[in-house]
């Protein structure tokens, strides 16, 4: 074979390789990948050139299971106070929303490797089952929030509910 072949050859498994690990990532977590919108400013600090730079897209993985009587909610949402979480049920689906803040401890140095997202995110988890959502609690813990939610009858689902975040 020759060498022009081997490499072409070796370039189509590598697209084989690349498309099969990006239908796993979208199958898997393609929920997880969100958009984190920033308000483009301009640049008048370090601070502000990691809002700059920063990918505008970032994972919010999430873990729903179904308990006996609830539906458990697990968010990673790290580097957050529970005052810049919001967290609502609409229809059949959980909405998370949030800005994430950029905290730069120390003006010196330079970033060689940025891959935080930062800015304002909405994560819509869709619920297999109609929920009571005027019971439902929220609470923020180690970057995690967790939303409890009470399975109701579907005839009695409520249309909008908000859901205040507590500290643990």
């Amino acid at each position: 074979m020759s060498t022009m072949n081997q490499f072409r050859q070796g370039q189509q498994q590598t697209w084989e390789h690349l498309a099969e690990g990006w239908r796993h990532i979208t199958e898997r977590a393609g929920g997880a990948l969100t958009c984190f919108h920033q308000e483009r400013q301009a640049v008048e600090g370090p601070g502000m050139l990691v809002e700059r730079y920063a990918p505008r897209w970032g994972l919010v993985a999430a873990e729903l299971r179904e308990e006996t009587d609830t539906l458990v909610v697990k968010l990673e949402v790290p580097g957050m106070n529970p005052e810049q979480i919001g967290v609502d049920v609409v229809d059949d689906f959980l909405v998370v929303r949030g800005e994430k803040r950029v905290q730069r401890e120390d003006a010196r140095g330079r970033y060689h490797l940025l891959e935080c997202a930062y800015g304002n995110f909405e994560r819509a988890i869709p619920l297999p089952m109609a929920v009571e959502a005027s019971r439902a609690r929220a609470r923020y813990h180690h970057g995690v929030l967790t939303v409890i939610l009470p399975k109701r009858d579907r005839t009695d689902a409520e249309a909008v509910r908000r859901i205040k975040v507590n500290a643990e």
